[in-house]
């Protein structure tokens, strides 16, 4: 990651993302019935963070919702755009919903110091030139989310350029996983993927699909893998299986040289580090440590 002047306001246009849009008079009631998260949260011009789960709990997809006036934009991997668009398709039945691609719109990040940050770079709804902007709803030191209809350009002055790998290497800092990188759909369940830590389920919402097990990890407390962040004592390769001696503890996601995340069975992890057991990816040693905003602990498993 290059280091930028102290109290820039940073920009990435994020390539890899997709818009879908979702619009009628139903659009509202047929998205919350499928979500882990609630819709009204974005009546106020906020935005979720949310997943569509399989019947037996785990994400197929996850994805940002805002409100765009009566329509909803969905910020999505642009690879997983045509099949959230059919699965969304699928369960539409007879609701009066037309869902459709937004070829017109791109996905910018922005973030850094806030005190450097002009009035005009914190919109909280649509801009007279069809820019829509809001503050992530994993992490507020994510900065904004931005949606923008292809060919506009923030201001060079108020905004530094800067790369994807920036904004990737200060999401793994900030330990917030992304889907398809540091988790794979349709094995993993929102926990493992942080959603009850960063705000990606609405435990007193009303019924959608896979609630029941999530609920039910979620009273019995039994996530036991979880995506956490991790330092090597040398650079770090995405994909790269994390062994306690001839156990294995979890894959490694996302990296930044030595930086990265990895979901890991954190009784296995907790237990090699009571013994004085390394972790090891290869040849190089492993540390594992809770994100800041974690209120989950590494548990110690039984005989140890």
């Amino acid at each position: 990651m290059s280091h930028r002047e102290e109290g820039t306001c940073r920009t990435t246009s994020l390539a890899d993302r997709g818009v879908l849009r979702v619009s009628s008079a139903d659009a509202k009631t047929f998205l919350q019935g499928l979500l882990t998260n609630d819709m009204e949260t974005t009546d106020g011009g906020g935005a979720i963070h949310a997943g569509l789960l399989s019947p037996q709990g785990k994400i197929l997809h996850d994805f940002f919702v805002l409100r765009c006036g009566n329509d909803y934009l969905i910020d999505v991997p642009a690879d997983e755009l045509e099949a959230l668009a059919k699965r969304l398709s699928f369960y539409k039945l007879r609701s009066d919903v037309m869902i459709d691609a937004e070829p017109t719109m791109t996905v910018a990040a922005v973030w850094g110091d806030a005190s450097a940050l002009p009035e005009k770079a914190l919109p909280h709804e649509v801009l007279p030139d069809g820019t829509l902007a809001v503050t992530d709803p994993r992490l507020p030191a994510l900065g904004l989310r931005v949606l923008l209809p292809n060919g506009t350009v923030l201001d060079e002055v108020a905004y530094a350029p800067a790369s994807e790998a920036e904004y990737h290497a200060r999401r793994i800092a900030l330990g917030v996983p992304q889907g398809g990188r540091d988790y794979a759909y349709g094995e993993t369940f929102p926990h493992e993927a942080l959603y009850d830590q960063l705000d990606g389920v609405a435990f007193e919402k009303g019924c959608y699909i896979g609630q029941e097990v999530v609920s039910r990890m979620q009273h019995r407390g039994t996530a036991r893998k979880r995506v956490v962040p991790i330092e090597g004592d040398g650079p770090l390769e995405a994909g790269a299986e994390v062994m306690t001696g001839k156990l294995p503890v979890g894959t490694i996601g996302s990296v930044d040289g030595t930086h990265g995340l990895a979901l890991l069975r954190l009784d296995r992890a907790a237990s090699a580090q009571a013994q004085g057991i390394p972790l090891k990816a290869g040849d190089t040693t492993i540390t594992v440590r809770l994100p800041d905003y974690a209120t989950f602990e590494m548990p110690v498993a039984e005989g140890v």
